[in-house]
C-alpha cells in the first residue's frame, strides 16, 4: 500500500479526526498511487493515523478510516452502511409511514467523503463526487443489496455530473441493480404525508431535494390564509406544503420547463385545483423585479448555489443581497420571507450579512423569527463543520 507521510506538526488535524488531508501538508509519498486508490497516512514519526482514498489536488486524501479496519473488505461498506441507516433510525425516518424518502448516506457526515446515497421507497440513487468512491460503486451496491434484502428495489448510479472528469472513468449514468420487474425510472413518494414524483434519471441532483423536508414542513406552519410565492421552486416541494395548511393561493416559479411540468403533475397527485396554484416557466429574479408590491404576504426565495468555489464568493453575496433586497421590498406588510443558501463556501454569518445589507437597502423594519438549517438525515460530522451548508433565515418584515 502507498503511504503517505505527513511534515512535522501537520498531523493535529486527523488526530482530531478532520476527514481531510491537504496536499500542503504531505512531506513525502511512498509508492506510486493512482487517483482513487486507499492510501495509508502516516506521522512524520510513522505512526499510522488514518486510511483513505487518494486524489490529485487540493484535498490529497479523504479519509475513510481512523481505526485501522480492513478498508478493502465488503464488509467495510455493509458496516458504514448499517451506521449510516441507524442515525436514520434514530431520526425516525426509516419506518416509512408517512417519510418513505431520506438521505440515506451524507459524505463525510457519514464516514464516507465524497458518497451520497439518497432513498426513495426501495430505490437507492447514488452520486460520487470523487474518483475512489466512484470506484468504488459497485461494491457500494452489493452492500446496499447487503443492508436492505428484499427491500431494495433498484440502485441507480446518477454520478455523470459529480464524479471527477478523468480519462478511464465511464462516466455514463445508468443502473447498478434492478430487482426483478422493477422498470420505472419515477415513482411516487412521501414526504410527511405529501406525494411527490421523482424523477432520479432526469430530475436535478438525485431527482427531489430531500434537505429541505423540515423547512417545507415549517412553511406549512405559516401557510394558512396566506398569499404565497414559490421562487426557484423546482417540482413544487413548499407550493404543496403551503397549500396543503391552506394557503390562499401559491404561484410557484422556475426557469426549467421540466420542472413546470412536474410542479403540475405533483399539484393534480395531491388533489389541489388550478384555481389555487399557478405554474410559472420564468426567470425567478425577472419574475420578480416585476411582481406588484403587497401581492404575496409570503415568499419562499430557494436559490441555487450562487457560489461553488471560494472564487465566487464576493459575486455571491452581492447576488444573495440583489435578490433578498428584492423580495424584502416587494412582500406584504406583515409578510414572512423564507430564504436561503446552499452555497456551502458560504457560512452562516456572511449569508446573515447579506440579508442584512439587503433589509437596510429596502428602509424597512425585518425581524428574524427563525435560523433554518439542513434536517437530520443530512447529518454534520462534529469533526468536519464544513459539511453544514444549508443554511436560512425566516423573516417578518413590517
Amino acid at each position: 500500500m502507498t503511504k503517505i507521510i505527513l511534515k512535522k506538526g501537520r498531523d493535529e488535524s486527523l488526530r482530531r479526526f478532520h476527514p481531510w488531508v491537504f496536499s500542503g501538508a504531505i512531506a513525502q509519498i511512498v509508492g506510486q498511487p493512482s487517483e482513487g486508490d486507499i492510501v495509508g497516512v502516516f506521522a512524520q514519526d510513522g505512526s499510522f493515523l488514518a486510511y483513505g482514498h487518494y486524489q490529485v489536488g487540493s484535498i490529497a486524501v479523504r479519509v475513510l478510516s481512523f481505526a485501522g479496519e480492513d478498508v478493502f473488505g465488503a464488509d467495510f461498506w455493509v458496516n458504514m452502511i448499517r451506521r449510516a441507516l441507524a442515525v436514520r433510525e434514530a431520526a425516525g425516518l426509516s419506518n416509512g409511514l408517512s417519510t418513505n424518502c431520506f438521505r440515506l448516506v451524507h459524505g463525510e457526515g457519514d464516514g464516507l467523503p465524497g458518497l451520497i446515497v439518497d432513498w426513495y421507497d426501495g430505490v437507492c440513487v447514488l452520486q460520487a463526487h470523487s474518483v475512489g468512491m466512484f470506484r468504488a460503486k459497485g461494491a457500494i451496491c452489493e452492500a446496499l443489496r447487503t443492508v436492505f434484502g428484499e427491500r431494495l428495489k433498484a440502485v441507480y448510479d446518477k454520478s455523470s455530473g459529480t464524479a471527477p472528469f478523468k480519462a478511464g472513468l465511464d462516466l455514463v449514468d445508468g443502473y447498478l441493480f434492478k430487482a426483478e420487474g422493477f422498470s420505472d425510472d419515477e415513482q411516487v413518494v412521501l414526504e410527511n404525508g405529501n406525494k411527490f414524483l421523482v424523477n432520479w434519471t432526469e430530475g436535478q441532483k438525485t431527482g427531489f431535494f430531500l434537505d429541505q423536508r423540515e423547512n417545507r414542513a415549517l412553511v406549512g406552519r405559516y401557510s394558512s390564509g396566506r398569499n404565497v410565492l414559490n421562487l426557484f421552486c423546482y417540482t413544487g416541494g413548499f407550493s404543496v406544503y403551503a397549500l396543503k395548511a391552506g394557503a390562499v393561493h401559491v404561484d410557484s416559479v422556475d426557469s426549467s420547463k421540466k420542472a413546470i411540468e412536474m410542479v403540475a403533475r405533483n399539484m393534480t397527485l395531491n388533489g389541489f385545483s388550478d384555481s389555487s396554484h399557478d405554474d410559472i416557466c420564468a426567470d425567478a429574479i425577472d419574475f420578480l423585479r416585476e411582481v406588484p408590491e403587497d401581492k404575496y404576504d409570503l415568499m419562499i426565495v430557494d436559490p441555487p448555489a450562487f457560489a461553488k468555489h471560494r472564487g465566487a464568493l464576493s459575486n455571491a453575496l452581492r447576488a444573495y443581497q440583489r435578490l433578498n433586497a428584492a423580495a424584502i421590498s416587494k412582500v406584504a406588510p406583515g409578510g414572512l420571507v423564507f430564504t436561503f443558501s446552499c452555497s456551502q463556501v458560504v457560512d452562516k454569518e456572511s449569508f446573515a450579512l447579506a440579508v442584512f445589507s439587503a433589509a437596510a437597502q429596502t428602509g424597512r423594519s425585518v425581524r428574524i423569527l427563525d435560523r433554518l438549517n439542513q434536517p437530520a438525515d443530512h447529518s454534520v460530522n462534529i469533526y468536519h463543520p464544513e459539511g453544514e451548508y444549508l443554511k436560512g433565515l425566516l423573516l417578518y418584515v413590517e
